[in-house]
């Protein structure tokens, strides 16, 4: 079964799927890199883990109105006040883990050369998840190593480190891939829904040639391998905002491909 799509599939942008969908992404670009990069360089999976804080209402079964003070006698006139109830929540920590990939150059101490992510929705949101995201991109210049951004969620802001106005000057787009250069070098690929993952440059070190990763043909790898037709259905409009034309297109795309009547 192919995918739907030419391009990326909106509907793996899920969070019920999405971090299996990851994990699978992120193997099928070592496995393509590894060949390209013998016998100089080697690229390893790296995970990252950190805690964030989510929270569940606590309801009780029975609730108990007690009365602020000793009721007073019906004679006095005075009313009874009554508390009212709290929801109360438990805190509760997940551990979060995120795989990503790590260029290294086994024969000059196995220093990091190029580190490339995929993004989450935990990077793009407020909290342990974009924190751990940018202390990772500074540990990645802090080391004068290359870093690129895979970012193919379409429902929140662009993690790019670019303003605004760089990011105006973008031909239309839903998901966008950086490589940023050492020192201060950013290229962005901007990717729109209807057209196919782009061939990304990834840099090296000592002025060596980039490799060019066919991130498509890894989109591809990942799709056919997976559970992905099953478990998304296509049913419904894929997640997050889209233009009419975009869900006409997406249930056009559907209909042809025979997971639409």
């Amino acid at each position: 079964m192919k995918c739907p799509f030419p391009g990326m599939d909106p509907y793996l942008e899920r969070p019920a799927i999405w971090p299996d969908f990851h994990d699978a992404l992120i193997a099928e670009i070592r496995g393509m890199l590894q060949p390209m990069l013998r016998p100089k360089y080697a690229a390893l999976l790296q995970d990252r883990l950190y805690v964030m804080e989510s929270q569940r209402p606590i309801l009780p079964d029975i609730s108990l109105v007690a009365p602020a003070s000793r009721p007073a006698s019906p004679s006095s006139g005075m009313a009874v006040l009554e508390l009212d109830e709290p929801i109360v929540f438990e805190t509760m920590e997940e551990e979060f883990r995120e795989p990503y990939l790590e260029i290294i150059e086994p024969g000059a101490g196995n220093r990091l050369v190029t580190a490339i992510e995929i993004l989450s929705p935990t990077n793009k949101i407020a909290g342990a998840g974009i924190e751990s995201s940018l202390q990772k991109r500074a540990e990645v210049r802090a080391a004068g190593a290359n870093l690129v951004e895979i970012d193919l969620l379409g429902d929140h802001k662009p993690m790019l480190p670019l303003a605004a106005q760089d990011l105006a000057k973008l031909p239309p787009w839903r998901y966008l891939v950086g490589v940023a250069r050492p020192p201060k070098q950013q290229a962005v690929y901007a990717i729109a829904l209807r057209k196919p993952l782009p061939k990304v440059r990834i840099p090296l070190a000592n002025n060596d040639p980039d490799v060019v990763l066919d991130l498509q043909a890894a989109f591809t790898l990942a799709w056919e391998k997976g559970p992905y037709p099953m478990v998304s259905k296509y049913d419904g409009p894929p997640p997050g905002e889209m233009t009419p034309d975009e869900i006409a297109w997406c249930e056009t795309r559907l209909r042809e491909a025979g997971f639409r009547k």
